[in-house]
């Protein structure tokens, strides 16, 4: 005789089974839409800075205590004043989406090879400004060492006066503080006996690499 008590728990349990496994495929399936949309928003969100054009419009540079320079298009600023103060600057485009906000700047100099990997982020220094960069267009980076007595002085005059090229590289984000990104720039002089006197202080600026910090790296 057919145990139809047996047949009902059965037909119960696999009914159960079915159901939980569709929930779970629901659930993943939401899951991954989230997943979706979430890195959707943050691609929006998202700046990346580069040197900017040639064609793209002059500059005005301002620094605090009343030093100030016009800057063009796809051009860097290097600057010693008479009393040793060192000023900075790059003309810069975000081609990201999302407004980009510098938190930071550090240098190098010399050869600085392809493999050679970002430093550590407590290395870099403070933006006494904050500087926003809108998406799809041109800004500026700026900065100055003033006291002769700062560790990055001495190290930063010597090829400047030689007029070798300068790393510098920018600590960004977007505008929620998230998404930082590491972006390393080139400043190569320019030749003094073919641009004249301007050449001393504006040098040709281009991007090298970048690194994201908080999202896997882009190669």
């Amino acid at each position: 005789m057919t145990d139809w008590g047996t047949v009902s728990a059965l037909a119960t349990a696999g009914g159960t089974l079915v159901l939980a496994a569709a929930s779970f495929a629901s659930i993943r399936s939401a899951d991954r839409a989230a997943r979706s949309a979430e890195r959707a928003v943050q691609a929006s969100l998202r700046p990346l800075l580069v040197a900017s054009r040639l064609e793209d419009p002059v500059q005005k540079l301002h620094w605090i205590d009343g030093h100030w320079t016009r800057l063009d298009g796809s051009m860097g600023y290097v600057h010693v004043a008479e009393d040793g103060r060192i000023y900075l600057g790059m003309s810069i485009r975000n081609i990201g989406p999302g407004i980009g906000v510098i938190h930071g700047w550090r240098f190098r100099t010399g050869e600085v090879g392809a493999d050679l990997g970002h430093p550590d982020l407590d290395s870099f220094r403070r933006q006494t400004r904050d500087l926003y960069i809108a998406p799809s267009d041109t800004g500026f980076w700026h900065a100055a060492v003033r006291d002769a007595e700062d560790p990055d002085h001495e190290p930063l005059l010597l090829p400047i006066k030689n007029r070798e090229r300068i790393v510098l590289e920018l600590l960004y984000g977007d505008y929620e503080g998230g998404q930082r990104t590491l972006s390393r720039f080139s400043l190569v002089p320019r030749d003094l006996a073919a641009h004249g006197e301007a050449a001393q202080s504006h040098w040709f600026c281009q991007v090298v690499r970048h690194w994201n910090i908080d999202r896997p790296q882009p190669r």
